[in-house]
Order: structure tokens, then C-alpha cells, then sequence
């Protein structure tokens, strides 16, 4: 690797970059860019060692750099789903956190998965010169979209949606792996005959949850009896399920239910639990999927798959000050584990 005096000559004839840092301590350009985004992941004489070659060569990452020259925010823009869900409202706060530690702050736009606003509020944080953005999404269509239409100014980076080519940065939760855990918590409770609650399959979150529900229900000696589709996941569509399934699980044709969305599998619960003829768990256990506010502030604490919404949006914000920094990084794709959390909807009261 060059390092020394002729490091130093190239880096005076133009503005420094972050390979010309590299260079001079001595390290890779991931090194560099771990000691700008994440220094504590860095042993302290290689740090030392980097933040000196910084010094030397005046160095000014690519995104400060690009602010000073044109006049760049130093804000990061947010594009969520829906801020009524808490879900969003932790994703929110994980941005925020790794923003904040970089002296900038968040635009925040709530876009109720509409795809002309996700575009309308990403044209809007290019227009106003921010570092870049993030946005939550959850199907093909919009990542396709979004993609096509995005000019490739500023660093973008999905949440919440697995993208599968390397255009783009994302982070998700593992949402095959989440079916899989509710799947295996009600038949090891020793449930056979399941529902499932969920809306249309070409959501990409939905369409993995159920695949890991089912993977392990073909695989054990439970079966799904019942799949009941509702256009959203919203309390009143659980609800209206609920009454739906009310006479079969009084027959006991069904005695365990998964809903991909703690809001659907609230309003579900509470429509069961409301008909005075059924027992929950006792006759039926009921999961939901998210672990937002609807899962536990409830009579009835909804066992749920959590997804680590905050961790989701830090790891976003991290991918996205690495681009910024490095505009030549190598985009990933990070998943995140979900986990059970464990309420009365499925194991009653102790």
C-alpha cells in the first residue's frame, strides 16, 4: 500500500479523499471509514493512527465536504410508513440516535404507504440539499419505483424491505424467521388446528411470515385450517375476523391463530374475548406479529414476534453515513433477528 511523502504530494494537488487516508496509515478504506462511522469498533493505535492521517492531509469526509460546498443540510431525511404505529415511532428513535451522535438531525415524513408520496417526500429532501434518506417500504413495486425514479445524488437506504440486487443499502427484519418462531410457539403449546389473519401475500413482510409459519407447520402434525384475508391490518379488521372465526372456534375447529399484524390480532383478540362464550387462551391462543403499542396495552397481553424496530433504524442510519462518507462503499443487505415475546394470549395467567 503507498504511504509517506508521495501520498502526501497526490493528496495536495486536489482535495484528499478517504483512499488517500488510507493510504497514508496504512490501512484499508474500510478501516477509515469504521473510525469516521463506527470508532469503537476500531482497535485504539489503529484509530490513533487514522485520525492522524486525517489531520495531516485535512481531510473532510465526502458528505461534510459536499455540505460546505453546496450548501447541504446536515439533516438526514426519514420517509415512514405510518407514525401511528409504534413500530415506525422505533425506527424513529434509532435514526435519530446515530444522527444525533453526527451533530444532524432528521426530517421526519410519514408517506401512509402511499407510493406517490414516498416519491413526493424523497423529491423534497433532494430539492433541500439533505445527506440522504431513508425509507421504509414493503413491497416490489415501490422498491422498483422508488429505484427508477431515484437520481443516484445523495445516498438512499431502505427499511424494512430485503431488497435482492445491490442498488441500494437495506435493512430488515428476518420476517421468515418471525413466522417461524409463532409457528413453533403454538404447536409446541400444542395447538393443531390454526388460522391465519393477514393481508394481501404481495407485501413482502407478509409473504415471509407466512412462508416460515407454514414451513414449520407442514413439518410438524398441525395443519391450517382456516386463512382469512383482510384488505388492511387495522384493529377494526380484526374485529370483524374475529366474528368471522367466533362459531368455529366455539365448535373448536380452530384453536390457535397467528396475525401478521398486532393490530389486526388486537381487535381480533378483543372481539373473541368480548363473546363471553370463548376463553383465551384457554380455547383459543392468539399471536400477533410486531410488538407495538397494540400488543401489550390490551386486557388481554397479546403474545407477539417482535421486531427490533430501534436496532433497524440505527443499523439504516449507520449504512447511510457510510455511503456518505464513502459514496464507492459496497451496499448490503442486513437482517435482523426478530423475538417471541411471550404474553397471556397464549399461555394465560401464572
Amino acid at each position: 500500500m503507498t504511504s509517506g511523502p508521495s501520498v502526501r504530494r497526490a493528496a495536495a494537488a486536489r482535495r484528499s479523499s478517504l483512499a488517500d487516508v488510507a493510504a497514508l496509515a496504512g490501512v484499508s478504506k474500510g478501516t477509515v471509514s469504521h473510525v469516521l462511522n463506527h470508532p469503537e469498533r476500531v482497535a485504539e493505535a489503529t484509530r490513533q493512527r487514522v485520525e492522524s492521517a486525517i489531520a495531516e492531509l485535512s481531510f473532510v469526509p465526502h458528505g461534510t465536504a459536499r455540505s460546505l460546498a453546496v450548501g447541504t443540510m446536515p439533516a438526514v431525511g426519514l420517509v415512514l410508513s405510518d407514525v401511528a404505529n409504534s413500530l415506525f415511532v422505533e425506527m424513529l428513535r434509532g435514526v435519530e440516535r446515530i444522527v444525533e451522535e453526527r451533530n444532524g438531525y432528521v426530517l421526519i415524513a410519514n408517506s401512509y404507504t402511499d407510493l406517490d408520496r414516498e416519491r413526493r417526500y424523497l423529491g423534497m429532501f433532494e430539492a433541500v440539499h439533505t445527506l440522504g434518506a431513508l425509507v421504509s417500504i414493503n413491497n416490489a413495486a415501490h422498491y422498483e419505483s422508488l429505484a427508477a425514479n431515484h437520481r443516484g445524488e445523495r445516498p438512499l437506504v431502505f427499511l424494512d424491505y430485503r431488497n435482492l440486487d445491490d442498488r441500494y443499502c437495506s435493512v430488515h427484519a428476518d420476517n421468515r424467521a418471525g413466522g417461524a418462531i409463532a409457528a413453533r410457539h403454538l404447536v409446541g403449546l400444542g395447538r393443531r388446528r390454526l388460522a391465519v389473519v393477514s393481508p394481501p401475500h404481495e407485501l413482502q413482510p407478509v409473504a415471509e411470515r407466512l412462508a416460515g409459519f407454514e414451513e414449520v407447520v407442514d413439518a410438524s402434525d398441525a395443519s391450517i385450517v382456516a386463512r382469512v384475508s383482510v384488505e388492511n391490518v387495522h384493529r377494526a379488521d380484526g374485529w370483524r375476523v374475529g366474528r368471522e372465526l367466533l362459531p368455529r372456534i366455539e365448535a373448536g375447529d380452530i384453536d390457535g391463530i397467528f396475525a401478521v399484524a398486532d393490530l389486526a390480532a388486537a381487535g381480533l383478540l378483543q372481539a373473541v374475548s368480548a363473546s363471553g362464550t370463548v376463553d383465551v387462551p384457554g380455547d383459543v391462543a392468539i399471536v400477533g406479529y410486531d410488538d407495538n403499542q397494540e400488543a401489550w396495552d390490551s386486557p388481554i397481553p397479546l403474545t407477539t414476534v417482535r421486531q427490533p424496530g430501534e436496532d433497524m433504524g440505527a443499523r439504516g442510519a449507520e449504512l447511510l453515513f457510510e455511503e456518505i462518507n464513502d459514496p464507492s462503499h459496497e451496499h448490503r443487505v442486513v437482517g435482523l433477528a426478530p423475538s417471541l415475546i411471550v404474553r397471556q394470549s397464549t399461555v394465560g395467567t401464572a
